[in-house]
């Protein structure tokens, strides 16, 4: 198990950038996949970014591939989702993920959650 903590989220405009971070307390961060989802009001969660336990292989949602890249420095424990290009429609509570043995898309299969950090673009 690891806890996580999300920040970096704030409000920006249209166009605009913003890099969150993810700090996980625990020994085996370097073996989890890590994940950013997001959830607007009245939606559901929905995948973003997952990166593997090494950080040799990404996945990205349709909706932010080529504008939000997902990084992970695991002697620091913290995974990061740099977001250019910023649109309304980007704006969510965004919510870091940790699973063992998987790189699926579906909030399902992650096991431990941060709290969320709220994500505004203005237009």
């Amino acid at each position: 198990q690891v806890q996580l903590v999300e920040s970096g989220g704030g409000l920006v405009q249209a166009g605009g950038s913003l890099r969150l971070s993810c700090a996980a307390s625990g020994r085996t961060f370097s073996s989890y996949t890590m994940g950013w989802f997001r959830q607007a009001p009245g939606k559901e969660r929905e995948f973003v970014a997952i990166i593997s336990w090494s950080g040799g292989s990404t996945t990205y949602a349709d909706s932010v591939k080529g504008r939000f890249t997902i990084s992970r420095d695991n002697a620091k424990n913290t995974v990061y989702l740099q977001m250019n290009s910023l649109k309304p429609e980007d704006t969510a509570v965004y919510y870091c993920a940790a699973g063992l043995g998987t790189m699926s898309t579906m909030h399902r299969r992650y096991s431990d959650w941060g709290q969320g950090t709220q994500v505004t673009v203005s237009s």
